[in-house]
């Protein structure tokens, strides 16, 4: 791409922003559509660089601390009913990300969000990934205090520290990353856990028999409690959809193999999730079982691993590979929190004060904020912010999900077709905003037992149900007025191509002087000194602070 030395004439207030934007995002496209000239790799290789990502250990944490309350069998059901609720949503979201390259955040605008709608749910995003940054990096901690007896809040620093420099380098450095580590997780991973299986059968019905600590039989109030724990990983999805975004176009030649990554690297990561979970669940009760006083740290996923290679090997090379899997698991999931969080931040800042700090700004400050988390200690109360962030979580995701499916495919009343630029979307759409705060407001009242003991393990299930009925009926009411501000955004070039992918034509942007693709431009409000028109990428628009190029609302 060729940038321009100084700005063309007449450029408004905030284009130095919108230079400054484009350079640094042409690595990872921070607050715009995926080029087709970027994405240059091949299905398989986005799909596993997506699924790199879930090397995390939380899930063993996630699954040990269910089991150990709830019992084996109560785990495992809201294990599984959780699973199926991230796969069916997470499935619309993946589809749209893949066949329009676009992140969660941009699909968010046009399902029933609108431009500033949005920046409710990267608020939502931006602490999950902070959240869960936090986590994993309280298990890196335990790792370091217990392979090299370094304090664990120098622990913290260290797992903070070091994420920092993996992450500059953008996107294609992320995916060599989890592409080339990988096979050496799922060996450090799979193989000793097969063997202790294999080797202790007895085990296997200790595990099943295992009723947790309240000692009862299968509750269906247990199971959506443990579940509501699972499904704050829900927006895990929004993770998977920021390496799916650079898919290939999809073609008759290559659609079996596009499906495929799209649904593995997509929605398919829960199958892998709740996998690790009932392993973390297993591994806990091994411990439990086992070893004296194992109550106190068998959730902790080093503890855990080290049993289990010491069952294989002299305890000196078990604690070292123990701490080796902790590291590699910790740095594979934290550079996509830290990336993904640091893009969540920067879009939001930017459409609400049209200027661009850089998002390494923003990496700045989601990492300080999971350092406080950690410090704070907050792996001792996980159960309790998981479960209260799920429902949050789940509300955001599930209308967005609604909307793809019911407003546009059945009742037609929000537009197929993405829509993300500024002028062409209404600022807010009640459709999403109403029905997040309907399905957020009353699952988070029930979680806190404002409507009876009897129904606050249900709040999970309640959160979902009103997104799905909240959703449509608000489309209904406003009959989709809200959707689109304009249909028509001034450039007669095709938006797609025969295959329906995002078309590779490129135009050139008034503001920046740098070539972007069709899909990303819109036409300026003004026209050139001959009457010509000019276009603008949607980076350059979003950082107009005088809005003198945002086309007017079509009557």
């Amino acid at each position: 791409m060729t940038v321009e030395t100084r700005p063309p004439a007449g450029t408004p207030a905030g284009s130095e922003d919108a230079r400054a934007a484009a350079a640094e995002s042409l690595e990872d496209y921070t607050l715009r559509f995926a080029p087709r000239s970027y994405r240059t790799w091949g299905p398989g290789v986005v799909a596993t660089s997506a699924l790199g990502g879930i090397a995390y250990l939380a899930d063993f944490s996630i699954g040990a601390n269910i089991g150990l309350a709830h019992g084996t069998v109560n785990g495992i059901l809201g294990i599984l009913v959780a699973a199926g609720i991230i796969f069916l949503t997470g499935f619309p979201l993946a589809y749209y990300a893949a066949r329009y390259n676009l992140d969660l955040d941009l699909i968010t605008r046009g399902a029933g969000f609108g431009y500033y709608g949005s920046v409710i749910t990267n608020v939502i995003f931006a602490t999950f990934t902070f959240i869960f940054f936090a986590l994993e990096g309280s298990i890196m901690a335990q790792g370091l205090y217990l392979g090299l007896g370094i304090p664990r809040w120098l622990g913290y620093l260290i797992s903070t520290v070091l994420i920092f420099p993996l992450v500059i380098y953008g996107m294609k450095a992320l995916a060599k990353l989890q592409v080339a580590t990988t096979p050496v997780w799922l060996v450090l991973m799979v193989i000793p856990v097969a063997y202790l299986v294999i080797s202790h059968p007895d085990s296997v019905g200790t595990f099943l028999a295992f009723e947790g600590e309240g000692g009862g039989g299968v509750s269906f109030a247990s199971a959506m409690l443990a579940a509501g724990v699972c499904l704050s990983l829900i927006a895990q999805i929004a993770e998977q959809i920021d390496y799916l975004r650079f898919m290939p176009p999809r073609t008759p030649q290559n659609r079996r193999a596009w499906w495929t990554a799209t649904i593995l690297g997509g929605p398919g990561w829960v199958v892998f999730g709740a996998i690790k979970q009932i392993l973390g669940m297993f591994l806990a009760i091994y411990l439990v079982a086992n070893v004296p006083g194992a109550r106190e740290f068998a959730n902790e996923p080093v503890q855990q691993f080290l049993a289990t290679y010491e069952q294989l090997m002299p305890a000196w090379l078990a604690l070292t590979l123990a701490v080796i899997l902790v590291v590699i698991s910790q740095v594979k999931i934290n550079v996509t929190n830290a990336y993904s969080g640091s893009l969540a931040w920067t879009n939001s800042f930017t459409r609400v004060t049209r200027r661009y700090p850089g998002r390494l700004v923003f990496l700045g400050v989601n990492l300080s904020i999971a350092l406080v988390l950690m410090e704070a200690n907050m792996f001792d109360f996980l159960n309790s912010i998981l479960s209260f962030y799920a429902n949050l979580a789940m509300s955001w995701i599930c209308v967005v999900a609604t909307d793809i499916v019911i407003n546009k495919y059945l009742l037609k009343l929000s537009p197929k077709k993405p829509e993300f630029r500024r002028g062409m979307l209404y600022d807010w759409n009640p459709v999403g905003v109403v029905s997040l705060v309907l399905s957020g407001g009353f699952s988070i009242a029930i979680f806190f037992g404002a409507f009876g003991a009897a129904v606050q393990p249900f709040s999970p299930l309640f959160a979902v149900g009103i997104a799905l009925v909240a959703t449509p009926l608000m489309a209904i009411i406003t009959q989709g007025r809200y959707y689109l501000r304009r249909t028509d955004d001034g450039i007669d070039a095709p938006m797609y191509d025969e295959h329906g992918n995002p078309s590779g034509e490129t135009l050139t942007c008034h503001v920046t002087g740098m070539e972007f693709e069709r899909p990303d431009m819109i036409a300026s409000a003004r026209t050139g000194p001959d009457g010509e028109p000019l276009y603008l990428s949607s980076l350059a628009l979003s950082t107009d602070r005088t809005g003198e190029h945002v086309l007017p609302a079509q009557r």
